[in-house]
């Protein structure tokens, strides 16, 4: 599998250690699209509901709240997102709890490049191989969180990057609400966003997806008014 199955997914990594966490994400920006970061399970858990990254890659050993802690609460809602646990000794108590998580890989440090391969290549082939990736917006408009395509019937609609963004962002969203903050945060990363510029960025997104299914909450933000995985 290429480094460029990863070019379109965005992860979330959480370690306690501010040098390993930092080196990491350095790495993983060269193969992601976006790289999230956290420092332990509370901090990783509000990343995670903001964001909704394609794959989570965890450390277990972290204060206030650990990785199977944090795995646990998204399990609640989500089965589907992809989770590598990394850990320091192969502790069969931890090692039974995480495969009762549906984990795509446990693996114990050191951690090489070729386990670290091996497990966000299973990783990937999960997120392929699950059709929920596949979001019906519309009878005939079909959007692909995986490749980050969106289809009117078989053709393909072109979108700026800032359009893609938050599209992702509202369909993962999906069925609460946006809010102005998060979609600031998740698209104007370096810069201030202003409401004109956001109204102006939702009404080419409205025209582009041929259908009237962006409401804007007032005082709040945005939302899908629909989202069906088949």
């Amino acid at each position: 599998m290429s480094l460029d199955d990863f070019s379109n997914l965005t992860l979330l990594y959480v370690d306690d250690e501010d040098d390993i966490r930092v080196n990491a994400v350095e790495y993983f920006g060269r193969l992601f699209s976006r790289v999230f970061e956290a420092r332990d399970g509370i901090e990783a858990f509000s990343v995670y509901t903001h964001t909704h990254p394609d794959i989570i890659i965890t450390d277990i050993r972290m204060p206030r709240q650990n990785g199977l802690e944090f795995v646990k609460k998204i399990r609640k809602s989500d089965k589907k997102t992809p989770v590598i646990i990394l850990t320091a000794s192969a502790d069969t108590d931890c090692l039974l709890e995480a495969i009762s998580l549906q984990l795509v890989k446990y693996i114990v440090k050191p951690v090489s490049n070729e386990k670290l391969k091996s497990a966000l290549n299973l990783a990937c082939e999960s997120l392929k191989l699950d059709n929920c990736n596949i979001k019906h917006l519309s009878d005939r408009l079909v959007y692909d969180t995986f490749n980050k395509t969106l289809f009117w019937d078989k053709d393909s609609i072109k979108l700026t990057k800032s359009e893609l963004l938050l599209l992702d962002l509202l369909v993962r969203s999906h069925p609460r609400s946006v809010t102005y903050q998060e979609i600031e945060n998740f698209i104007w990363t370096d810069d201030s966003m202003s409401i004109d510029a956001l109204r102006t960025l939702v009404r080419s997104l409205r025209k582009k997806l041929q259908a009237d299914i962006i409401e804007n909450i007032s005082g709040i933000g945005y939302k899908l008014t629909s989202v069906v995985a088949k």
